[in-house]
């Protein structure tokens, strides 16, 4: 089974905060969709998705409820592996660095360190704060100095200077804001090149709401985010690159999801191509 590490060349978790991308294009996307269609049994899902997710920066996939948002983007790092009735079609690709993400010979496990995920609800684990952020590590079989990776990860997700006194206190007492970034801390504890974020907001008051989008600016100097969200504004505020999903009914009484259209974020908001995203976009359905 092709381990991805091959791919940069380097040791599990070597450095807390960097990944050697020496050997990788820096002009290719990071991730690449082409033709996918996305199948629960005999029932098509998602059809025919084609999409180039930008390294280093903010990509929203926006639509209405149905449209395939979460399910395409749990495709990237193959959650949806956990479903038993879940598959893309034969001639569906998603690539990482040009790399099969479902190739036979690709390991689940370590496409999920590659690129992380951070889910709709606060999920911290039923530890301290910082056995949350040390868990992953430890399980990748980190050996450097945990001390200072747990506080660059919460350096990272903007939270030290709330946590560091009470890093022995349960994940779980925190706020629910103050959880949601400790997730982020979580996912980037592992040292990924990607994070996957799935309506991280949906859950949070608007002041958290805003720490979350503010931090989203700073993380992606470093890792590549694609975000889900219902959100338009915190689309536009936050995002460089958006894709509009729409849904349509299915002659056997379904809804299928499909890709109406991907640009800049200020065209798609601005001067939509789509008649369907403008009414979208603009609140006239959805």
């Amino acid at each position: 089974m092709l381990n991805l590490k091959s791919l940069f060349q380097q040791s599990p978790i070597t450095s807390p905060m960097t990944v050697n991308k020496s050997n990788v294009n820096q002009t290719e996307p990071v991730l690449r969709a082409e033709n996918v269609d996305i199948y629960y049994g005999d029932f098509l899902a998602v059809k025919g998705i084609s999409m180039d997710i930008p390294k280093n920066r903010i990509t929203a996939f926006i639509g209405p409820s149905g449209c395939g948002k979460s399910t395409l983007l749990r495709c990237y790092n193959r959650l949806n592996d956990l479903i038993k009735i879940f598959r893309i079609g034969e001639q569906s690709k998603i690539y990482y660095h040009n790399q099969n993400l479902y190739a036979p010979d690709i390991d689940p496990v370590e496409v999920r360190r590659r690129i992380g995920m951070v889910f709709q609800k606060p999920n911290p684990f039923p530890k301290s704060i910082y056995d949350n952020i040390a868990f992953g590590p430890r399980l990748n079989g980190y050996k450097g100095d945990m001390d200072e990776l747990v506080e660059r990860s919460l350096r990272g997700a903007a939270l030290w200077d709330e946590v560091k006194d009470k890093l022995k206190q349960s994940g779980l007492s925190l706020s629910g804001g103050q959880q949601q970034r400790l997730c982020i801390a979580r996912a980037i504890a592992v040292q990924p090149d990607v994070i996957l974020m799935d309506e991280p907001c949906s859950a949070l008051d608007p002041i958290s709401t805003l720490r979350v989008e503010d931090l989203l600016h700073e993380l992606k100097e470093q890792y590549t985010i694609v975000i889900v969200t219902h959100n338009m504004q915190q689309a536009s505020r936050v995002s460089d690159m958006t894709a509009f999903f729409n849904v349509e009914p299915t002659d056997k009484g379904g809804r299928m999801g499909y890709l109406v259209e991907y640009d800049r974020t200020e065209v798609i908001f601005q001067s939509p191509k789509e008649e369907s995203t403008r009414e979208y976009v603009s609140g006239r359905f959805g």
